[in-house]
């Protein structure tokens, strides 16, 4: 099974990397399932009906999500019936799920999404709530285990890739928006600290530089807003995936003005 995960979707221009690039990517790659990190794919902040609709017709067989998955309100009802993803370890009763199981030629594959606790909203415990759902999956024979590591800190990411490896197919960080030079398969596992964004890539974390610049120099509020003109990029991990175990894996990077760029992943012994 070859799977493509793609990072923090950053507004139109993150959204308008996939919709030229995507399908070409599908079909050059042979990719059989495609998860992509939409949480601020909207104006840079949430996801809303519309936008969400766009990435699916784009390529995306599922969106995953994180601290932002709250801020367009039109998307809550969705969650419920949509394959969008919110946090696994947000309380009970919120809205929404945090894994779903899914049959991809044949053979069930679980999607998580689960937040880190370091400068993030109220969630419960992530080690445990992980721990917990890959050893349910365990016991409903699922062997195809991805997860969707939200997280701020490397800590956090290593040291659940640390608790995990070897009991899931994938571990890929995102939500720095800062791709990370750590790609590594340790124990069949496919690790990344941070898969990084798609969309402007001479911002600010996918932002325009403007209102980031104001608040370093001057400590004053100011507003971040997606930049009208940018350099863009694609960022995502393709996956290859057998009997549960990644056996290899590559990042992919696309540039809008330049040649794409693709790295092999490092095999731990």
């Amino acid at each position: 099974m070859r799977v493509g995960f793609i990072g923090d979707i950053v507004g139109k221009p993150g959204r308008s990397m996939l919709e030229q690039y995507l399908k070409k990517i599908r079909k050059e790659y042979e990719l059989d399932f495609v998860i992509a990190n939409g949480e601020n794919a909207s104006h840079g902040f949430g996801l809303g009906t519309l936008h969400a609709k766009e990435l699916f017709s784009y390529g995306a067989d599922i969106l995953t999500g994180g601290n932002h998955s709250w801020d367009k309100k039109e998307i809550i009802p969705l969650l419920e019936v949509m394959p969008i993803l919110r946090p696994l370890n947000y309380p009970i009763g919120v809205p929404g799920r945090g894994v779903s199981v899914v049959d991809v030629k044949g053979e069930k594959i679980a999607i998580v999404n689960i937040m880190g606790h370091y400068g993030m909203p109220m969630v419960e415990n992530p080690f445990l709530t992980a721990q917990k759902v890959v050893d349910e999956l365990h016991a409903e024979d699922v062997k195809t285990i991805i997860i969707d590591f939200h997280a701020e800190v490397t800590s956090e990411k290593y040291a659940i890739l640390h608790l995990l490896k070897g009991k899931v197919s994938a571990i890929l960080g995102t939500h720095t928006h800062v791709g990370t030079d750590d790609l590594l398969i340790d124990t069949g596992t496919c690790y990344v600290s941070d898969v990084g964004l798609s969309g402007a890539r001479d911002g600010v974390i996918g932002m325009d530089k403007d209102a980031p610049l104001k608040r370093f120099l001057t400590g004053l509020p100011a507003s971040l807003e997606i930049p009208k003109k940018c350099k863009k990029i694609l960022q995502m991990v393709i996956m290859e995936i057998e009997e549960g175990k990644c056996i290899e894996a590559y990042k992919l990077r696309i540039f809008d003005d330049q040649e794409r760029l693709l790295a092999r992943a490092v095999h731990e012994k």
